[in-house]
């Protein structure tokens, strides 16, 4: 908003002189705008929120640290590995990579028929735990805070003594959203204890051999 004063201007020997103009300038909207901008600002910047996974890595048993090896320290039976490679390619296993033979590696996807159903079928029992305390919790009367029912699945998850340990393992090909994938599946089947530990040489052979395998019969 502009105002403009006008001054008129004197006759001196017969000639009107110019006129002058002086120019005042009304900020009252422009602080307006500006309030509206910082509100807006204000509410956006709070909205934002950075975009984090939460990762569960496998709880430290201290009966069990004494070894040096992490590996070592997985009962077994209930270690599942699992190899992710170009092409979103999933390879597993089940046990331990200690002598000769060797655990039988199987190609599957990232299909609910594939890892998805593998990871339930073995995840079973702690999954259902869950899944109970989740309808349960819908079908209260009173309601529970999240908070409440983070903490309880949470200690479901501490108490599990028979559900899988999934080591999650990478080769150089491996694209970032295969990584964020495979972590979604953990949180889908409810998997209490997972980690993301590097490839051994041995899985690095044993995979090329399994490829070369494959390649070979389907030209056959």
């Amino acid at each position: 908003m502009a105002e403009i004063i006008q001054e008129e201007g004197g006759k001196k020997k017969g000639k009107k002189r110019p006129k002058k103009h002086s120019t005042h300038i009304d900020m009252t909207p422009m602080v307006d705008l500006m309030t509206l901008l910082l509100t807006f600002f204000m509410l956006t910047t709070a909205f934002s929120k950075p975009k984090t996974m939460e990762i569960v890595l496998p709880e430290k048993d201290q009966k069990e640290n004494k070894k040096e090896d992490k590996e070592n320290q997985i009962p077994k039976w209930r270690a599942v590995n699992i190899i992710l490679d170009e092409n979103d390619k999933i390879y597993y296993y089940t046990g331990l990579m200690e002598k000769p033979p060797y655990p039988e590696l199987i190609e599957t996807d990232f299909s609910k028929d594939g890892i998805r159903k593998y990871l339930l079928k073995r995840n079973k029992t702690l999954y259902q735990k869950i899944d109970s305390l989740n309808v349960a919790a819908l079908k209260s009367k009173k309601p529970i805070p999240p908070d409440t029912l983070a903490k309880q699945i949470r200690e479901l998850k501490k108490e599990d003594k028979v559900g899988p340990i999934v080591l999650i393992k990478a080769t150089d090909k491996v694209k970032y959203r295969n990584m964020v994938d495979i972590i979604d599946e953990m949180a889908i089947c409810n998997i209490a204890r997972y980690a993301i530990v590097d490839i051994n040489p041995q899985e690095l052979k044993m995979l090329e051999e399994y490829k070369k395998k494959n390649s070979e019969t389907a030209k056959k």
